[in-house]
């Protein structure tokens, strides 16, 4: 216990000066410089007031890669978080006892790989001379499904999409064991002895008794897919045609790219604006929620 609140005060103190300099002083600075044309090579800038957000609404390509991330929040709260409590439940399952540790390791060590390294090993899979993807579905008798996955602009974005669930998805399942292995083992043998069987255990005692982890994941999922730059930039660096941009990966192109600074700050506000809606709807339901 700390003598005084003057003490623990003290002791708090540099955290609180780290996160002024390291999160509020860059975002402030982000805003103050989205009203501003400027490049990273020139000593002057010129105010243009609302002029770079004004561009925002008339950009198509920030329409392309809005719409690209909703896709990427939308896929994936159904194949992360569905999936993910799904397997999470069959692992859970006394039958699967003996296989846990295995399949736990096997599922996450996606999520312990690095980006450019997953990027890398997916542009190998997907390439339509060199991968695996194209001789396979050919070895199945699907070979008029063969493309170029990462350079038909229709189909790219999935192609992406999906290394992203096959990488998390592991993350997300040992989260929902978590949440299971907190459920009383009694609950389930009186499901059993009243006749239960194991897909009414999962939809009437796991699943209303995980939905505080459901919310959980459902956030750091959408947030997370708002977010994503790593694996387009390596795999298609937002084309053929922008057809895979992103926010976070047209941020990158307008200020590291044209040396349009102004412009990149601008969209980083919007990501930021999309962050904080995305997080008061999330406090939102939690209140409603434990209400």
């Amino acid at each position: 216990m700390y003598k005084s609140r003057k003490e623990a005060l003290l002791y708090g103190i540099p955290g609180v000066c780290l996160v002024l300099l390291f999160v509020y002083y860059p975002l402030i600075l982000n805003f103050a410089n989205s009203f501003y044309r400027w490049n990273a090579f020139s000593p002057t800038s010129l105010f243009v007031g609302f002029e770079n957000y004004a561009r925002l609404w008339s950009d198509p390509i920030i329409k392309t890669a809005f719409i690209n991330n909703a896709l990427y929040a939308v896929i994936s709260v159904i194949f992360q978080c569905g999936l993910g409590l799904v397997f999470a439940a069959i692992l859970e399952n006394k039958m699967f006892s003996k296989f846990q540790g295995f399949f736990r390791t096997v599922y996450f060590v996606p999520a312990v790989i690095s980006l450019t390294v997953i990027g890398i090993l997916w542009q190998f899979v997907y390439h339509p001379m060199y991968g695996i993807v194209n001789p396979f579905l050919k070895l199945i008798g699907l070979g008029g499904l063969a493309t170029d996955w990462l350079g038909k602009g229709s189909i790219a974005i999935y192609s992406v999409i999906f290394v992203s669930q096959w990488q998390n998805i592991g993350y997300i399942m040992l989260l929902f064991i978590v949440a299971i292995q907190k459920i009383p083992s009694e609950i389930y043998e009186s499901a059993v002895i009243d006749g239960a069987t194991g897909i009414q255990g999962f939809f009437y005692i796991t699943l209303p008794l995980v939905k505080e982890m459901t919310l959980v994941t459902t956030v750091i999922t959408v947030i997370g897919a708002f977010k994503v730059f790593s694996e387009v930039y390596v795999m298609t660096a937002g084309g053929p045609g922008h057809a895979t941009e992103t926010l976070a990966t047209y941020m990158y192109r307008m200020g590291f790219r044209n040396d349009e600074m102004g412009y990149a700050s601008a969209i980083s506000a919007l990501i930021f604006a999309v962050l904080l809606a995305l997080t008061l709807v999330q406090v939102k339901i939690s209140k409603t929620r434990v209400k």
